[in-house]
């Protein structure tokens, strides 16, 4: 099967396209990253643009790049430059009193922007590593990254990509490396919780856009636990040292590593034993009932027949979706199905046991177009860092052509207590313009929605009704197709929105 081309060609520049400031590219004022229509554009000034054809005439770098290791990037010529972006004396996309620009990147356009708080444990360890592959290959051949973030990593399916390409910079002797702070915080820190104490990271992370202080892992490693691997240097060692360098300027404190013998292979050594530390680092979350759902939930053989063909003629009724969100994903049986007709499909499921096997089994597979998230869809990623926008919530970035939303609905509207206009309208909402819904809504005589039926109040859902539901679908758009399961408890539904 070929595989779609997911925005690592090159086309030719887009003339007159008005540039949009990426939200979350500002903290480094020597490059920022731009949108001009379907384009990833990233701005140089001219210490960043000698550092790039430094990095681009390197031995270590190219590799990478066409390994897929790295985003797909190339320098455009000076005339294909969009003029809000060209070198002195043309408008300055960053505002009044930004040094011109020197050179501009663009870069391959990835499916779909995830968050690190939205990945598994296995998710996050497989990006770590990649980053400190990166370094390692970097260190030898005189370069370091500048950050160590958790945010500088994407997916492609289920291959991580580093995407900071601004974030290379030439090594000079003596100095340690600058990211190590954030790789803590970002990375090693969140696998630690998950392989030392079975905690999952992401509420952590959500919480924090800089992720977990050193001050916030020490009580929770004291007595034996403080001799868990890592523990000793990454966490006590280097809290301890934070806070005896509070005072110490940067350029202080390389003074004092040069002084000491610091050299490039003593921090090549560092990034060895770090990457030596990470893939002994592992946590499978306890199974819970989630993992067996697909035995557990009742359908028939016949049900689970006509669902399937009901999923596939939706998605093949019109033009081939390029993103499909998968909303409750369980172990990703429609995913892979939608996977088959569609560019891309993102798996979204809350149960981060049953998220972290589905992404260990598509690596496996080497699955190329799914990509699976951990999420509540009754508490979606919200916006965070500043102003709220820096990283983008998830009712933001999805934009799908189409959306599955199977056996999900009674979940939301008695298990979670989400009014049914409420959860139609966020389903819909998810979608692209002129894109469908695929909805199952399971009757309040099916065992599951009885089930839930039963811990709640008597009269407490008067509305959870299908003729409710169907009304509700027909405020978003017209309802083209339906299918009662032979269960005769089940309804599926093709919505084309905005109709």
């Amino acid at each position: 099967m070929a595989i779609p081309d997911l925005g690592r060609s090159i086309r030719p520049a887009l003339p007159g396209v008005e540039l949009r400031p990426e939200p979350g590219s500002f903290r480094d004022p020597a490059n920022r990253v731009f949108h001009a229509g379907h384009d990833v554009l990233r701005a140089l000034d001219e210490t960043a643009a000698q550092h790039w054809r430094a990095l681009a005439d390197s031995t270590f770098f190219p590799p990478l790049l066409a390994a897929g290791k790295v985003c797909g990037t190339e320098e455009l010529p000076a005339a294909q430059m969009p003029p809000s972006a060209a070198p002195a004396g043309t408008q300055d996309p960053a505002g009044p009193g930004h040094p011109a620009w020197a050179a501009v990147l663009r870069h391959e356009r990835i499916p779909f922007v995830s968050h690190p708080y939205e990945w598994s444990f296995a998710m996050l360890r497989d990006a770590a590593l990649l980053h400190l592959e990166i370094l390692r290959a970097a260190l030898p051949a005189g370069f370091t990254t500048k950050d160590g973030s958790a945010y500088n990593l994407q997916w492609r399916g289920i291959e991580p990509v580093f995407i900071d390409v601004g974030s290379f910079a030439p090594l000079r002797d003596g100095e340690p490396w600058a990211g190590y702070r954030q790789f803590c915080q970002t990375l090693l820190y969140p696998l630690m919780l998950g392989a030392h104490l079975g905690l999952d990271f992401q509420p952590w992370l959500r919480a924090r856009i800089d992720g977990i202080e050193p001050e916030q892992m020490v009580p929770l490693f004291r007595g034996v636990r403080r001799l868990l691997p890592g523990v000793p240097t990454h966490v006590h060692l280097h809290g301890s040292v934070q806070r005896r360098s509070a005072a110490t300027s940067t350029a202080d404190v390389r003074a004092q590593l040069r002084a000491a013998g610091y050299t490039r292979e003593l921090a090549l050594a560092t990034v060895r034993g770090i990457e030596k530390l990470v893939r002994r680092l592992d946590h499978r979350p306890p199974a819970t009932h989630w993992v067996d759902y697909q035995r557990t939930c009742g359908y028939s053989g016949d049900d689970r027949a006509g669902k399937e063909r009901f999923v596939v003629a939706a998605l093949t009724c019109a033009a081939r979706p390029r993103l499909v969100l998968d909303l409750g994903a369980n172990d990703g049986r429609y995913a892979r199905l939608a996977a088959r007709h569609a560019d891309y499909v993102v798996a979204v499921e809350q149960d981060p046991a049953v998220l972290d096997r589905l992404y260990r089994t598509l690596r496996d597979e080497g699955e190329p177009r799914i990509l699976p998230l951990v999420m509540d869809l009754a508490d979606p990623s919200p916006g965070g860092g500043w102003r709220g926008v820096e990283r983008a919530s998830f009712a933001a970035r999805a934009d799908a052509d189409t959306v599955l939303a199977l056996a999900l609905v009674h979940h939301l509207a008695i298990g979670r207590n989400v009014p049914l206009p409420e959860v139609v309208a966020c389903l819909a909402g998810y979608a692209a313009r002129g894109g469908r819904l695929v909805v199952e809504f399971v009757h309040p005589d099916d065992p599951m929605a009885a089930r839930l039926l039963a811990n709640k109040p008597d009269g407490l859902f008067p509305d959870y009704r299908r003729d409710t539901f169907e009304a509700l679908l027909g405020a978003h758009g017209t309802v083209e197709d339906r299918l009662e399961l032979p269960s005769g408890t089940r309804t599926l539904y093709r919505v084309a929105l905005g109709g």
